[in-house]
């Protein structure tokens, strides 16, 4: 197969220490791409700077490197490319699909009777008038720019039409219910997540994005990004979450075993990697 044609990625964020689920989504992407003849990038999302630190981002390059993977530089870090974001936030802005929001999430959360923990709800609003914008803008109140979605399906023509393909579901019909008017961008920063992955991707030419399940429904608010700026759409693989012995799933908040907790404790890359399913590098 010629390298080119497949292409995936790892994309952490600095935030903490890597730990048993991010070995397994680096080896899985990993593996995908020796097994196609093509290539493994790693992407740093660091566009989170109240969390992201730079020996976090040292860690994951030393925990990748110790589970013996590699990958081509210069690696991309999301922090050296806020201006790609920002151009891509006002286009879609000079096309109506942008408005500013003031709520917090807690209080989006509040108002439907959601605990403040999860992945953040479906949420549909409206403009505010002008008058009241301007006054909140003068006040310095945060804001977050959202996707106006009745204006996107408007332009778009309907989601009807679109989906994604997922090895091994095939066909995915876009669900629009689970995208409503997501954050595509915060004063702070000039970008959010949904936004700056799929502006990644085609960058990076990313032919097939390899994540765990969790993101599965992201992917669904991601097709219409990718639909809105003419983007092309990966095919997906959601691998399966590894859970820890209470059955819950490894996460950073959670002070989960970090892969330096298992080197301290005498494991071998190798050790980890038969653990987790995997053979020899």
């Amino acid at each position: 197969m010629n390298p080119a044609a497949f292409v995936t990625r790892l994309a952490p964020s600095p935030t903490g220490r890597l730990h048993r689920g991010h070995a397994f989504s680096a080896l899985t992407a990993f593996e995908a791409a020796r097994l196609a003849g093509g290539r493994f990038l790693l992407r740093i999302e660091d566009i989170d700077t109240a969390r992201c630190r730079t020996e976090f981002e040292a860690s994951v390059f030393e925990d990748l490197a110790w589970l013996g993977l590699d990958w081509p530089e210069p690696v991309r870090r999301q922090s050296e490319h806020l201006a790609e974001y920002r151009a891509a936030v006002e286009g879609l802005r000079a096309r109506g699909l942008l408005y500013r929001c003031f709520r917090t999430r807690a209080e989006i959360l509040a108002d439907i009777g959601r605990a403040p923990h999860g992945p953040e709800p479906a949420f549909t609003g409206e403009p505010l008038d002008a008058p009241e914008e301007a006054d909140l803008l003068a006040q310095g109140r945060p804001f977050a720019w959202r996707l106006r979605f009745t204006e996107a399906s408007r332009q778009l023509g309907g989601f009807g039409h679109l989906g994604f393909f997922e090895e091994g579901l095939g066909a995915v019909a876009v669900r629009p219910e689970l995208v409503g008017d997501v954050v595509l961008a915060r004063k702070d920063v000039g970008v959010a997540y949904h936004l700056a992955v799929v502006i990644d991707d085609a960058l990076q030419g990313v032919t097939c994005v390899v994540r765990g399940a969790d993101l599965f429904e992201a992917t669904h608010c991601q097709r219409i990004i990718q639909a809105l700026l003419d983007l092309p759409t990966p095919t997906y693989r959601h691998h399966r979450l590894i859970l820890r012995a209470d059955g819950k799933r490894f996460a950073k908040r959670d002070t989960a075993e970090t892969l330096a907790d298992l080197r301290r404790r005498g494991w071998t890359a190798a050790d980890l990697r038969a653990d987790l399913g995997f053979g020899p590098v």
